[in-house]
């Protein structure tokens, strides 16, 4: 963890999809800005070696083992965090499932899981958080709150092959704005960060054949690496309390 600043100093934060790419650059990111972290995703023991590397750095973690599909382990994760880490600044929503392909090919038990992560878990942990992070806003000494909701290019612009996904991502752009009116008043931010083609194992819950077609189509170019949108997604947070990012769109230099 190379240290940043400190101008999350005194902060908490939860991280949902901790175990690896984006969401586990993500964690990085921010205790290095000094907040401390909690951890959330389904692998304990990926979370495990993540909580090591950063509190050995000199950050304080938080390892909860939960699946965003089920609203009672979501509660669950949002509840653990505020008792044994005292509060809650910032959430980050990153959790996410990628199964493409044609929709006549599809199964409706992929599409569901793909809402339930996606969609509705991200949802459920925003409504869980949304009072711990109105307090903070009012009692903190940052007086601002963040939601940032990870979504996708698929969020904008609609990809034959993608039809599920592209809907759940729509979803969480929709969801993202009409929450950020809502909550403006009382100065909790929500954002939403809509990366392009980025490096991580997000694509290996496809077949071979699916893999194989993403690779055609993106060639030969420079993929994001998650510490990209983790530093994107760090900057959205350390934003002066007037200002507030509400989309931001991250795509590598060469993708059109």
């Amino acid at each position: 963890m190379d240290a940043v600043d400190a101008a999350l100093e005194g902060t908490v934060a939860l991280v949902t999809g901790a175990s690896s790419g984006i969401g586990a650059a993500t964690a990085e990111v921010l205790a290095a800005h000094g907040a401390a972290v909690a951890l959330v995703a389904r692998r304990a023991d990926r979370l495990e070696e993540l909580s090591a590397r950063l509190n050995a750095a000199g950050g304080t973690t938080l390892v909860i083992a939960a699946d965003m599909a089920y609203e009672a382990q979501v509660r669950e994760a949002v509840e653990r965090t505020v008792t044994e880490l005292g509060r809650l600044d910032t959430l980050v929503n990153n959790a996410g499932l990628m199964i493409l392909g044609p929709a006549a090919a599809a199964t409706t038990d992929e599409w569901r899981r793909m809402v339930d992560i996606n969609l509705t878990g991200l949802m459920n942990t925003t409504h869980a958080a949304l009072p711990h992070l109105a307090a903070a806003a009012a009692e903190g000494s940052r007086r601002v709150a963040d939601v940032v909701n990870v979504s996708s290019v698929a969020g904008r612009v609609a990809f034959a092959g993608s039809s599920a996904y592209c809907a759940t991502k729509y979803g969480v752009v929709a969801f993202s704005e009409a929450l950020r009116q809502e909550t403006a008043g009382r100065h909790v931010r929500v954002s939403v960060v809509e990366p392009g083609a980025v490096d991580t194992e997000l694509r290996e819950h496809n077949s071979p054949e699916v893999q194989e077609a993403l690779t055609r189509r993106f060639g030969s170019i420079e993929r994001l690496r998650a510490r990209d949108v983790a530093d994107t997604i760090g900057y959205v947070v350390t934003r002066p309390r007037h200002v507030a990012v509400a989309e931001l769109l991250v795509r590598p230099t060469e993708q059109v």
